[in-house]
């Protein structure tokens, strides 16, 4: 299908429409940053890899403008709105600028930190401009509930995306690209400048493709992994034996978990890739035993 054929995609003409039809103050609290150029949408789905055969999750679908080109590709769009207004909206958004696509999206009014399930089909792709203040928190959530999920990619702030695609040894290698690793292999797939957005926000964005890995195997459940990320990076420049110290119970027993799952007790967090983190959080349980 080529990139003109489909819905009429948003402009910045029809964003301010919108926008002032509903009366609508984008916030920051919320995140609200709409995009108003259609060529950066039909970047995001071609990067994507959504196709015919799709059920794509989309969170923060906003005024519609990644929405209405998701819709060009994809079998099926769940779109989860925290915001009533647009949620109630956008339906009438795309029966307007794709009637014979009407039929394809299904709206959640709801928060996506919040939500249990998604009706209909399992989504097999998650494609999204995701609010800066929640959106590490929402990828792994969705990671974590919806393992139908096969596939997609985000466009978050630049220093996320930098962040959540980073290796082991990385200087922003941290808590997100630990976690994130868990579910997918994630990688920088482009940046986003400002003016793409209306309101500008004051930072650029980046563009994070993922795709599903199988976890580790693990006898100990993945919070309990997770927990030992957190304490690693609570004091990212202290060694590995002195920040998980509480968790084992002292320095000595700290120390042998580590060189019991073969990691360096002066090492730091950050060098430490997420099945290291496996061993070591295997052996700390063990310790406790």
């Amino acid at each position: 299908m080529t990139p003109s054929a489909g819905p009429r995609l948003l402009g910045p003409a029809d964003v301010r429409r919108l926008a002032a039809e509903l009366d609508l103050r984008p916030t920051k609290q919320r995140g609200q940053n709409f995009v108003i150029d259609a060529n950066t949408v039909r970047r995001i789905v071609r990067a994507s890899g959504v196709g015919p055969d799709d059920v794509v999750l989309e969170v923060g679908p906003g005024l519609g403008s990644l929405t209405l080109a998701l819709l060009t590709v994809a079998r099926r769009v769940v779109a989860i709105e925290v915001d009533p207004v647009l949620a109630s909206r956008l339906p009438a958004t795309v029966a307007e600028l794709a009637p014979d696509r009407a039929e394809r999206i299904e709206v959640l009014t709801a928060d996506a930190l919040r939500i249990t399930d998604v009706p209909g089909p399992p989504p097999t792709a998650l494609v999204a401009n995701l609010p800066y203040n929640v959106s590490v928190p929402v990828l792994l959530h969705l990671l974590a509930l919806l393992p139908s999920l096969e596939r997609g990619l985000v466009m978050v702030q630049a220093e996320v995306a930098d962040r959540l695609a980073a290796a082991p040894g990385s200087k922003v290698y941290g808590i997100p690209s630990v976690k994130a690793a868990w579910f997918a292999d994630l990688r920088r797939a482009g940046s986003v400048g400002r003016t793409v957005f209306w309101p500008a926000p004051n930072v650029d964005s980046g563009l994070v493709a993922w795709t599903r890995r199988e976890p580790p195997t693990t006898r100990v459940p993945r919070e309990q992994v997770f927990a030992v990320v957190d304490a690693a990076f609570a004091q990212r420049r202290k060694a590995l034996r002195g920040v998980l110290r509480a968790i084992a119970g002292s320095a000595e027993a700290s120390e042998a978990a580590l060189v019991a799952a073969g990691v360096d007790p002066l090492a730091r967090g950050e060098s430490l890739g997420i099945d290291d983190f496996v061993r070591v959080a295997e052996r700390l349980e063990q310790a406790r035993q």
